[in-house]
């Protein structure tokens, strides 16, 4: 069993964050694992990483997931670590301090192992993961009661959710979805119909997303106002808020309280869902030929067309020359993506540093990052990877 030490987070001052990408994060302890991340957590104070800083975990991490405010890292023996903030006991270690400059292990009852943990991502204060045995926890805020529980508690250690055979598990803003025995479930809020359930009501108990038609779930995405499910016959799904054309459908305003397929010239491999408030929102997918298409708010060239403006159809984008995406990435009103080189790009809004190009201005096409990466997380203005270059 991993000690419960509190392990060093790597951190730089204002001026280093600054200079050039050549400056590289101190490394980490033979054997360990390690975590790059940069931008800023909600209620961190201000402190913006406008560079990637790195964090040391005590052994080999296997996947990286994101919140508005905290980060988490699974690590392969199946214990899971968190920093960032914990006012709402997001970080599951049973207090309500932040902990911005060291990594603590969330607290599950003895016994229990993760398996996975939603990359993207996890709701507002909230913590989520699945355990080896197929059950889902959840910790935090709950604000309008995504845990499912029948009530809005807030927990500063995981419990066990009411679902079964969970596979798979999204959330954002107030709500979260839960893929349990093959059936997708939703809670919290419902507000702009991102329940899925025909309606536009709260829920803190479990409410069935309608019209998949028993369809086969291979990814599970969530943003503010929005959740999307892939299906493993490559069809792509949406619903939730649509002020930013976030349906792909072609159309703005009105919000799809239950599923809308999202046409598409070909199946779907991977998706990306984005977006922190009312007034942004986007999604990234790549096709079954590498291709890529983004559509939904473009304020910030978030959309990767270097265009601005709203686009409520899929466009296509473009990598850089010679460059192949492997993953991709969308926090607020940012994007990323990894090649399959390992580099990290980012494009997009930039006023939190979350970019990590060492600025604060918008940057309107991919630039490369970090290096060494294998996994991506990005949630609101926090972005976190996993990376093997230390």
């Amino acid at each position: 069993m991993v000690s419960t030490k509190m392990l060093a987070v790597t951190t730089l001052g204002a001026a280093a964050l600054f200079s050039s990408l050549s400056l590289a994060p101190a490394q980490a302890q033979p054997g360990s694992g390690t975590v790059d991340h940069w931008g800023a957590y909600a209620g961190s104070g201000g402190t913006l990483l406008l560079r990637p800083v790195s964090v040391s975990l005590p052994g080999p991490v296997a996947e990286v997931g994101s919140s508005n405010s905290t980060e988490y890292a699974l690590l392969n023996d199946g214990t899971l670590w968190a920093w960032g903030g914990g006012t709402e006991g997001q970080l599951g270690n049973g207090t309500l301090r932040s902990s911005f400059t060291s990594a603590v292990q969330v607290r599950f009852p003895p016994g229990v192992r993760i398996a996975s943990i939603p990359i993207d991502v996890m709701p507002f204060d909230t913590g989520l993961a699945i355990d080896t045995q197929g059950h889902v926890w959840g910790w935090g805020y709950n604000k309008n009661g995504e845990l499912c529980l029948g009530n809005t508690q807030l927990h500063t250690t995981p419990v066990e959710l009411p679902f079964n055979n969970v596979s798979m598990v999204a959330g954002a803003g107030a709500h979260a979805t839960y893929d349990a025995n093959g059936t997708l479930f939703s809670c919290g809020s419902g507000r702009y119909g991102e329940l899925g359930d025909g309606s536009l009501n709260n829920s803190s108990k479990a409410k069935r997303v309608q019209g998949l038609n028993g369809n086969t779930v291979s990814a599970l995405v969530a943003s503010y106002g929005n959740a999307g499910a892939l299906l493993n016959n490559g069809q792509y799904f949406d619903w939730g808020l649509n002020s930013e054309g976030q349906l792909g459908n072609g159309t703005v305003g009105p919000s799809a309280d239950v599923p809308v397929q999202v046409p598409l010239p070909g199946s779907v491999t991977q998706v990306a869902e984005g977006g922190s408030l009312p007034g942004n929102g986007q999604t990234l997918v790549m096709l079954s030929d590498g291709s890529l298409r983004s559509w939904g708010d473009d304020q910030f060239f978030q959309l990767g067309n270097g265009r601005q403006g709203v686009f409520a159809s899929p466009v296509q984008f473009f990598p850089p020359n010679g460059v192949t995406y492997s993953a991709l990435a969308t926090s607020g009103a940012t994007s990323y993506a990894l090649s399959t080189r390992g580099v990290v790009y980012a494009w997009g809004n930039n006023k939190a540093g979350q970019a990590g190009d060492g600025t604060t201005n918008t940057v309107q096409q991919p630039e490369a990052v970090d290096f060494g990466a294998t996994s991506i997380s990005a949630t609101a203005e926090d972005v976190e990877v996993n990376v093997f270059h230390h």
